[in-house]
């Protein structure tokens, strides 16, 4: 969704400011069309079916909301997964002879520079980077040229390339979280169940005008806020609220090859 990629700020008056005044006009531009009278007569009616609208959408936005929160932090623990990954083969590669240990690190060094330099940026765009995937090659190139007799060394080969395969697959999961988690039509639902849920607080009618419009707002802006949170983190490498490559900067630390701006 576009409001993923904007500022937090924006989205944020856009989504919920813009929307809660239009909100909030609705209950005037009734009262001028239907007579206050009229309105009160389907008080009790509209009251059982606001009620039993209203429990079907808080549910429903609730439940959405947990999904993405829960993806976006499986996001953040694929990232993890994929830094101690990549951590651990540093490692290993003490267990390599002296050139292949080198190639291996220098290609680790590759790869995880690529991965914040190159696939941050392009998971913002709905891609990936193919230098990234390339570095990963010659990763597995280094260590597939060796061939061990010994135990030891036939052990450490196991290992590495057991490393290698997490690596794969945790750069292969956060690429597809990156594409969102929330599919085209349960946000045609979501939006479409705000509009109607706020909608029916416009055909109530109270004496007071201004305390129905002030309670129309805050319904708005409940609903919206939650609608805000799931739009904000729905991908979890785009927009203000994501996912920053924070455990590969400090992987690189530690093993003395920082890459911090």
């Amino acid at each position: 969704m576009f409001l993923s990629t904007m500022p937090l700020w924006l989205s944020g008056i856009i989504l919920v400011g813009m929307t809660t005044l239009a909100a909030m006009s609705g209950p005037a531009l009734i009262r001028r069309r239907i007579h206050l009278d009229r309105l009160r007569v389907n008080n009790e009616v509209a009251g059982f079916k606001f009620a039993t609208v209203g429990v079907l959408y808080a549910v429903l936005l609730a439940f959405a909301v947990i999904v993405v929160w829960e993806k976006f932090a499986e996001a953040e623990r694929t990232v993890a997964k994929e830094a101690g990954a990549v951590a651990t083969l540093y490692r290993l590669a003490g267990g390599l002879d002296d050139e292949a240990a080198k190639a291996f690190r220098r290609n680790l060094t590759e790869y995880s520079k690529a991965a914040i330099n190159e696939d941050w940026p392009a998971m913002e765009q709905g891609r990936d980077s193919a230098h990234v995937r390339e570095a990963l090659d010659r990763a597995y190139a280094t260590i597939l040229d060796l061939h061990p007799t010994e135990q030891r060394g036939a052990a450490i080969f196991n290992e590495v390339l057991r490393q290698l395969d997490l690596v794969t697959q945790a750069r292969r999961d956060r690429l597809v979280t990156a594409a969102g988690t929330v599919p085209g039509v349960l946000w045609l639902v979501l939006f479409g169940g705000a509009l109607l849920t706020i909608s029916f607080t416009f055909f109530f009618g109270t004496q007071n005008l201004v305390v129905q419009t002030l309670m129309t707002g805050m319904l708005s802006l409940l609903i919206f806020a939650g609608l805000f949170v799931i739009v904000a983190i729905d991908r979890p490498f785009a927009g203000s609220v994501k996912v920053q490559p924070e455990a590969l900067h400090f992987v690189l630390d530690e093993f003395g090859e920082p890459k911090r701006p």
